[in-house]
């Protein structure tokens, strides 16, 4: 069965929906320039009733440095960070073992190439992510709502579980699962009235959609 991660939450009401449709996934991001930008105190608060329900808090970054790291530890507690930028394999295995906790890697993604990229990660991390190349000039990594096409990943192996990410919505989210085969999903903007701004109705629908597929 396919599972979820509701990214870029900010409220008690967008993560209580998140938990009651099922996500098993939630993702908080810590980067100034996102609209979902949050701290890693008001992250801790949010996390507090996903505790003991087997769900994985997830901090996302884009090259956080040692002081981030340690923040995060010793405030959100995640169970895993999530790197969105131009981190290597080797900076990343200096982030898991500084943090104590798995790594997701993003990768941007427009071409078979940019997906072969994970094949130097799969050592290293705990899940891969397949997100949508950024318009040129973007501020952002991800969550911008673009998407790729998903039949670069039809088929492929790796040796780690992967997202798929960029541009889901509650209306296309069964055919990204069928056409990738993607074992998870990650969407942000995709349930959102506005930007940073979650509709608990949204998640609930992308949850819905999730476990049809």
């Amino acid at each position: 069965m396919t599972k979820a991660k509701i990214c870029g939450l900010l409220t008690p009401e967008a993560v209580a929906a998140a938990l009651d449709g099922g996500a098993a996934f939630l993702g908080f991001v810590f980067f100034e320039k996102s609209p979902r930008n949050v701290t890693p105190e008001a992250a801790a608060r949010l996390v507090a009733p996903a505790r003991g329900r087997g769900v994985k808090t997830v901090a996302v970054t884009v090259d956080p440095d040692d002081a981030l790291i340690d923040r995060l530890v010793a405030t959100m507690k995640p169970d895993l960070i999530q790197v969105h930028g131009r981190e290597t394999p080797s900076r990343v295995r200096e982030i898991a073992a500084r943090a104590g906790v798995g790594v997701i890697k993003a990768f941007s993604v427009s071409s078979a190439a940019d997906v072969d990229q994970a094949a130097a990660f799969e050592p290293v991390v705990e899940h891969l992510m397949f997100d949508a190349k950024p318009v040129e000039g973007s501020a952002l990594p991800g969550g911008t709502g673009a998407r790729f096409d998903w039949g670069l990943l039809s088929g492929r192996r790796f040796a780690r579980p992967h997202f798929l990410a960029g541009g889901l919505d509650p209306w296309n989210v069964v055919e990204a699962i069928n056409v990738s085969g993607a074992p998870l999903v990650d969407v942000s903007s995709g349930v959102e009235r506005g930007p940073g701004l979650k509709d608990p109705a949204l998640i609930t629908a992308f949850l819905d959609a999730v476990k049809r597929a």
